[in-house]
């Protein structure tokens, strides 16, 4: 079990994330990096392709959404723009929103060359996509009242504790496997987690650190509590993450979006995106 755990803590690592500093004072926020910087892979010449359309969604804030323009806006949008520059088809570039339903039949059919919409890779969806390397991938983190807040190493002291998490999700199976110390307290629903974690009923929350960020960072959570330990990757419970598909055939697309993903990265703009829709950091 410890054995695991530490895996689990040198997977947070390889992802970019830091531990918390000091059980009180707030870290800054940690951009996951998802890449290795000295593995440099070779820029592919599309200049041949007629076209390189996206197809997204407008119902994922904050990845794709209509902003208060009406203009199709998110991370995903800006993420497709900065990946048409770095493969210098600008010109051929477009992003076409369509009802998530529609994207699968609109990739097969040629109305579009790639899905930036949130697919995850699975061995399911590799039957029907190629895919590129993920971009994004979601941690789990604990929550904890501010004042109460651990850093790591953080298993000893979770002992006993009395951790919340929502039934019969993959963070429950996780948290009973590599945290088999805690007092484990299942939720019907995340808004009453977070109701019992602010009333001092339990003593930490586990989940999706995504989801947490934005109740960490919003008027419901009243600045009571904060991230404390991890991040932690754990693709075998959480999966591998985002990444772009394309048609099964278009291999090499994919693979010129890896291209494109890892200069995004290297040269920051990857960094911009991520600080601009997740400004409390889930990393």
């Amino acid at each position: 079990m410890i054995l695991r755990w530490i895996f689990l803590a040198l997977m947070s690592l390889v992802g970019g994330a830091l531990p918390l500093a000091d059980a009180t004072q707030a870290a800054e926020p940690q951009v996951p990096v998802l890449w290795d910087a000295k593995e440099r892979l070779p820029k592919p010449d599309l200049s041949a392709l007629p076209r390189l359309r996206f197809l997204t969604t407008t119902d994922f804030p904050p990845f794709n959404f209509l902003d208060g323009a009406g203009r199709l806006s998110g991370f995903h949008i800006d993420l497709a723009r900065a990946i048409c520059a770095e493969l210098d088809v600008v010109e051929k570039c477009q992003v076409q929103a369509l009802p998530w339903n529609e994207l699968e039949g609109a990739l097969q059919k040629g109305e579009g060359e790639a899905i930036i919409a949130g697919i995850a890779a699975t061995p399911e969806s590799r039957e029907k996509y190629a895919f590129s390397r993920s971009y994004m991938q979601f941690p789990a983190r604990f929550i904890m009242p501010k004042a109460k807040a651990f850093a790591e190493p953080i298993l000893d002291k979770l002992r006993s504790k009395r951790v919340g998490v929502v039934a019969g999700s993959a963070h429950e199976k996780m948290l009973r496997d590599y945290f088999n110390t805690v007092q484990v307290v299942t939720f019907d629903t995340p808004e009453d987690l977070y109701t019992d974690l602010k009333a001092g009923k339990i003593d930490a929350a586990f989940g999706d650190g995504m989801r947490f960020a934005f109740w960490l960072g919003g008027s419901d959570a009243a600045g009571c509590c904060r991230f404390a330990g991890g991040p932690y990757l754990a693709p075998e419970y959480l999966g591998s993450g985002m990444a772009i598909a394309t048609r099964k055939s278009d291999t090499a697309l994919a693979a010129a979006f890896d291209y494109a993903l890892q200069e995004i990265s290297i040269k920051g703009s990857f960094a911009e995106f991520y600080l601009r829709y997740f400004p409390v950091s889930f990393f």
